[in-house]
């Protein structure tokens, strides 16, 4: 089960069924992480090096010049290598569950409290809050809750709480999931640079995010998504992927959201039906038109709270009038034959 419960808007959607990171998860997480410490050996024995000193001393550039140049290398191998620099370098609050979405747990609730809350919940675990959201103190695990031998009613959550790993948002994947495999946790409280909490990641989040979607036996199938316009998507997809998905790139600025966009384009919070305009080049083309359009225009179809939901993308066209202008005016049965 994902405790994040967070959609994979990188390659699927809400509504994914209860399950822990089963050992195809870990075997994957094994399998890349050797595999990044295989290619850290390789390159720094090519230099002469030991391994401890060429992580302090070559560069990502570096490491890709060495690799490239490996003739022990096979393409496979290469093709790896280069996966896991590329997607490893993601930052962890790219790939976190924020926190609106998180469902926490007060310390001073009461364990049949908490069995109604985590009986209604998709997640197997959740922090603990001591006060507001900012003041983690630990999480509890659902086996923690429904299968006490202990009964005892007067028991808190607080008396049960665990220890939980903290991860600053900044911190690169690859790293991430490389301490938290090392030390044991399965969830990680993620901070911003104010020292607040920004979300919570899972070891599964960070596995999908270098090798894609692991599926397993109890998962639904995806909702398909098709390429090209018009098209729906989630408004907490980011714009890397809203750009393989839709061909048309967002500019950058303080959002990381197709939602953060919209509501930085309209300089306040959205509401349905709202319309904000795209006049930046496509990524790449996503379907065969006889005429670029004027722009793509997004439009809020939906709402969670305050936050964006769902937006449809669109292309918009030039106006008639303008997209005659230059044509001749003359017809064919004015125009002179030839010359005379």
């Amino acid at each position: 089960m994902r405790e994040a419960g967070r959609p994979r808007l990188r390659r699927s959607v809400r509504g994914r069924p209860p399950r822990e990171p089963g050992p195809l998860a870990w075997a994957v997480a094994r399998v890349v992480v050797r595999t990044a410490t295989a290619a850290t050996r390789l390159v720094t024995g090519l230099l002469g090096t030991s391994p401890a000193a060429g992580r302090e001393r070559i560069s990502e550039d570096e490491l890709r010049d060495l690799v490239a140049a490996a003739t022990v290398l096979g393409p496979v191998e290469r093709r790896i290598i280069d996966e896991v620099l590329v997607t490893g370098a993601s930052l962890v609050r790219e790939v976190m569950m924020p926190r609106t979405d998180v469902v926490f747990l007060s310390t001073a609730l009461s364990t049949a409290q908490a069995e109604r809350v985590v009986r209604a919940e998709p997640h197997t675990r959740y922090p603990v809050v001591d006060g507001t959201h900012d003041d983690v103190v630990g999480f509890v695990h659902l086996h923690d809750v429904l299968l006490r031998t202990d009964k005892d009613p007067r028991v808190t959550v607080g008396e049960l709480a665990r220890e939980v790993k903290r991860l600053p948002g900044s911190k690169r994947v690859l790293p991430a999931l490389a301490e938290m495999r090392r030390e044991g946790h399965h969830l990680a409280v993620v901070v911003d640079e104010y020292g607040g909490t920004a979300g919570i990641v899972t070891c599964e989040d960070l596995i999908e995010e270098l090798v894609g979607e692991v599926h397993d036996g109890y998962d639904t199938p995806p909702e398909p998504t098709t390429a090209g316009l018009p098209t729906t998507v989630d408004g907490r997809l980011n714009l890397a992927d809203f750009a393989e998905r839709t061909g048309v790139n967002l500019p950058d600025g303080p959002y990381e959201t197709v939602g953060g966009y919209v509501m930085a384009a309209l300089g306040r919070l959205p509401v349905a039906g709202d319309e904000v305009s795209v006049t930046v080049a496509p990524a790449a083309p996503v379907e065969p038109v006889r005429e670029a359009p004027a722009g793509w225009r997004l439009r809020v179809l939906a709402l969670e709270g305050r936050r964006v939901a769902r937006v449809t993308v669109a292309a918009a066209r030039l106006p008639e009038s303008r997209r005659e202008t230059g044509l001749p005016t003359q017809s064919g049965r004015d125009r002179p034959a030839g010359p005379s």
